[in-house]
């Protein structure tokens, strides 16, 4: 038999002390806190998130002070070049070899869906605001998933409700034949026929579509009231362009709807080509005091007002943040928490709050972009119609597949 001798019992307790620090700190990790921004830095959405996405994420980690939790803060980009599986490889490399600890931003569709799968996988975060598909908090809902600007439900059902109360009650779409596409048409035309509307078509196109004549003939002659554009960036600034080569809209008998746009979309077009046309969206840097100030600050960086996304990616790095530092810890599981309790109230949304499937609900804005007499200064583009209340601008939960709704 071994006798245990008070040298043994010492030396066994230095081993039980150990394991348990080791075990209390193994939900922070050893390194610095990393954030990664994944975003189109090139192409036809970089206006959109691109550079002005990691400026706004610098911005948060500053204004936040550079470290949390007495760890360095660090910010990485990449360019996933608006491919799901280079943004998929991206994802892995940093979740596993370079311990990131987010992934932010995420434009387009399919790129914010193929991350998402692999940060739940990994049981780690990523914080949308550039992808648009309601298919990241309905059929391919996680708890790892937050969608913190807006989704196609919120953009196009509102714009066509909009619409249809003055009467524009046939449309035909302009489709892009990728995950965003198809999501505006499922939104908007659901609006559509629930207001007892007709829908007479649809024309598909592939992405960054260099000529968009003859998928504007094709809505032209369909005669529809309105002609809904599903796509974004490049490709709605080019059918807004042609279509008013075409003279499209200026007799009055046709409307063009964009159903996913950005004030750096409105900048591209111009106020001569874009004007009348109504939108929603779930920023605009001049509707307050508050938005004023930061866009300033940005616009001092990056030289044009932020777009949605980009606001979105501040307020969601800082969220993020701050739920670490109240956590005590960069663990999964509790700064998700602690983010889905804490309110967010700052520039971007007042009272907005995460929704168990992962939406962040808050306020959107009915817009009608300004004629140029109308406009007094640059970037001065939009006349508030209303604000929506978040309860109302997102799909009802009584409404949603995903299973993290209790029902």
């Amino acid at each position: 038999m071994k006798l245990v001798t008070k040298k043994s019992k010492i030396g066994l307790l230095s081993i039980y002390m150990a394991m348990f620090c080791s075990g209390t700190h193994a939900q922070t990790s050893m390194g610095p806190v990393k954030i990664g921004v994944m975003t189109d830095m090139s192409s036809l959405f970089s206006d959109i998130g691109g550079p002005g996405s990691v400026i706004a994420a610098q911005m948060a980690i500053d204004d936040f002070g550079g470290n949390v939790l007495g760890k360095p803060i660090q910010l990485i980009s990449a360019d996933h070049q608006n491919k799901p599986d280079v943004a998929a490889n991206k994802a892995r490399e940093w979740y596993d070899a370079d311990k990131v600890s987010v992934i932010v931003d995420l434009l387009p569709s399919g790129v914010a869906l193929s991350v998402a799968e692999i940060a739940r996988q990994k049981n780690k975060i990523v914080l949308v605001s550039g992808g648009g598909t309601t298919r990241l908090t309905n059929e391919n809902c996680s708890p790892n998933t937050v969608h913190y600007v807006y989704d196609t439900y919120s953009l196009a059902t509102n714009t066509v409700n909009a619409l249809m109360k003055r009467g524009k009650d046939s449309w035909y779409f302009i489709t892009v034949d990728y995950a965003l596409g198809s999501s505006l048409v499922k939104d908007a035309a659901g609006a559509v026929k629930a207001r007892g509307g007709q829908v007479l078509g649809e024309v598909k196109h592939p992405t960054n579509t260099s000529d968009m004549s003859g998928y504007l003939l094709q809505a032209q002659a369909s005669n529809a009231k309105v002609i809904g554009l599903a796509n974004a960036g490049g490709d709605t600034i080019r059918a807004v362009n042609q279509a008013a080569e075409f003279g499209i809209g200026k007799n009055g008998k046709q409307t063009l709807a964009g159903l996913h746009v950005f004030i750096t979309d409105i900048h591209a077009m111009g106020l001569q080509k874009a004007k009348g046309m109504i939108l929603t969206t779930g920023f605009y840097w001049d509707l307050n005091d508050d938005t004023r100030k930061w866009s300033r600050r940005f616009f001092e960086k990056h030289k044009r007002m932020p777009t949605m996304a980009q606001a979105g990616v501040y307020s969601s790095t800082m969220h993020y943040l701050q739920a670490v530092k109240a956590a005590g810890t960069d663990g999964t599981q509790a700064v998700l928490e602690k983010m889905h309790k804490t309110p967010i109230n700052d520039f971007f949304a007042k009272n907005g709050r995460i929704r168990e499937d992962g939406m962040m609900i808050h306020d959107m804005l009915l817009v009608e972009v300004k004629a140029p007499e109308e406009s007094k200064s640059p970037w001065d583009y939009y006349k508030v119609l209303s604000v929506i209340p978040g309860k109302d601008a997102f799909l009802p939960l009584s409404q949603s597949v995903c299973p993290l709704v209790k029902k």
